[in-house]
Formats: C-alpha cells, sequence, structure tokens
C-alpha cells in the first residue's frame, strides 16, 4: 500500500469535498461528492461515511477500486488518489467513531456504513509539467 507524503496531507487537511470515482464489474463509472471523510493517522488508510452511496455501495462491492481527486481553491498542487477497499462496516468501535464525527458535521446524515480504503498511487493533476505524473 501506499502513504501519504507531508505535501497531500496538508492538502487534506484543506479539503472539505472529495469526489469519488468507482466503476462497476463492467465498468459502468460512477462519481459523487462524500462531505465526511476521515484520514487516519497510519497515512495509509481513508474513511468514508456512507450516507447516500447506493450506486457506488454497490460498485465497490463488486469492484473494490476507486480514484478520487484532491483539489483545493488555494491553487496549490492538486492530486488524483488510487486505492482499495479493505472494509465495510456497519458496526464496531470505528464505526461507532465514524457515526460519532459524521453528526457532528450534520447531525440528520443516516452514517449507514463505513467503507476503509487503503492508497494504492498517487499522481499529480496540477496543470504543467507535472500532470499526470506519479508522486
Amino acid at each position: 500500500m501506499a502513504k501519504l507524503n507531508n505535501e497531500i496531507r496538508r492538502e487534506f487537511d484543506k479539503t472539505e469535498l472529495l469526489m469519488v470515482g468507482t466503476s462497476s464489474k463492467n465498468g459502468e463509472p460512477n462519481v459523487v461528492p462524500i462531505i465526511v471523510f476521515i484520514l487516519q493517522p497510519d497515512n495509509e488508510t481513508l474513511w468514508i461515511v456512507d450516507n447516500y452511496l447506493g450506486k457506488t455501495l454497490s460498485n465497490i462491492k463488486e469492484n473494490p477500486r476507486v480514484a478520487f481527486s484532491l483539489h483545493n481553491e488555494d491553487g496549490a498542487d492538486s492530486y488524483q488518489i488510487k486505492g482499495t477497499i479493505v472494509a465495510i462496516e456497519n458496526s464496531g468501535p470505528d464505526y461507532e467513531k465514524a457515526v460519532e464525527i459524521a453528526h457532528k458535521k450534520e447531525p440528520t446524515l443516516p452514517a449507514r456504513s463505513l467503507v476503509k480504503i487503503k492508497f494504492t498511487d498517487f499522481f499529480y493533476v496540477t496543470i504543467g509539467p507535472k500532470a499526470g505524473q506519479r508522486v
């Protein structure tokens, strides 16, 4: 698995919305905004909270590979990050912690499950000579 560097970690800390892309086993794409995500201290794992992930959840059960973009309006570097789903939880201490975080952000969110992602790769998507290059 891949590990975030300090540069990408700083961008994560400024980000309020992730656009997460998945694909069914037949290749049908799906992209959704994620507002509740929790970057783990190991810099290898991201948690996302399933509030309304109908097609996304269906896709990741068929195909555990995901990609998402990390972009901030301040003009800093932007990234494409790839990962693999390693767990979907509906109970337990991690799930309860994720629900608590989701409800602090918005008390009406359903927080149906916790999806754990391990990072596999990082790419620059900033305009310029680094675009498309592996970080």
